[in-house]
């Protein structure tokens, strides 16, 4: 798949010179977890990027629990990684692929395409007996310049319209689990249920412990969409609804965007409608 390299691949790559190797390791529930993680032991010469901290804005009113970092903060922490448009960066996570999803979704944002997931994360190069250290590595400054692709982002303002007037040319996708999808349960946010409109196709269904399905499979789980009209997927904040989008790209579909607040966004306004089923 072309947005994923496997971690037999990374072994033998692991000396190129125009190489970053980014650690997104994280988890929801302990948000220390993943620093501590990296700073015990990483794949050698990779830098750590916190997920609230790196590939995050500030929480707001409005944005949801996850909002888009900055711009030029972003592009100068890619500097600072020395991270430029034409170095080829890897990320992993643990084996998830959301959060190594988001940087991924985060740099062809922001124009560069050289980058790419270890497929199984963490889990697939200790699977294959890959070298790990705690050294920390040091790089010299280098220049990112971003051309952002806002197309790649749905606006509030788009899901908003897409409520108001529902239009067959566009689908919304929820990427949550059923439960939280239907509104039976919600751990997180402070309203249940979903976007009104939406249909639920769970992100996790797209892998097989940890591992990202093949282009054929992903195309299976779509079978009953079309790919000619505009999706747009989302989920709690943002992350998670990534691997979605990562996987409609691989089915073939073309006009596929991210809502980057999500739920957690939407219910921000006290005048938006949820959509609970009983």
């Amino acid at each position: 798949m072309e947005f994923v390299v496997e971690a037999d691949w990374l072994v033998q790559n692991l000396s190129s010179p125009n190489l970053r190797i980014i650690d997104c390791r994280f988890s929801l529930a302990n948000p220390d977890e993943g620093q501590k993680l990296y700073e015990s032991d990483h794949i050698p010469g990779s830098l750590y990027f916190d997920l609230e901290k790196d590939l995050s804005g500030p929480v707001k009113e409005h944005g949801g629990r996850h909002p888009l970092p900055d711009v030029e903060l972003f592009t100068e922490k890619l500097a600072q990684a020395g991270i430029s448009n034409s170095t080829t960066v890897i990320a992993y996570d643990n084996k998830e692929g959301a959060f190594a999803g988001r940087l991924w979704w985060l740099l062809n944002y922001m124009g560069h395409k050289n980058v790419y997931i270890l497929n199984g994360g963490m889990q697939a190069w200790l699977e294959i007996g890959g070298p790990i250290t705690a050294e920390i590595p040091a790089y010299e400054l280098s220049h990112f310049v971003p051309d952002v692709n806002r197309s790649m982002a749905a606006t509030y303002e788009e899901v908003k319209a897409f409520v108001r007037e529902p239009s067959d040319a566009t689908v919304l996708i929820d990427s949550r689990e059923h439960k939280r999808f239907t509104g039976e349960i919600e751990p997180i946010d402070k309203k249940s249920g979903h976007i009104p409109g939406a249909i639920n196709k769970v992100w996790t269904d797209g892998l097989v412990n940890g591992r990202f399905k093949d282009a054929q499979q992903q195309k299976l789980r779509f079978t009953e969409l079309d790919e000619k009209k505009q999706y747009i997927v989302y989920c709690g904040s943002g992350i998670t609804a990534i691997p979605n989008y990562l996987a409609m790209k691989s089915a073939g579909f073309k006009n596929v965007s991210l809502y980057p607040g999500s739920f957690s966004d939407w219910i921000s306004y006290d005048d938006n409608k949820v959509d609970v089923l009983k």
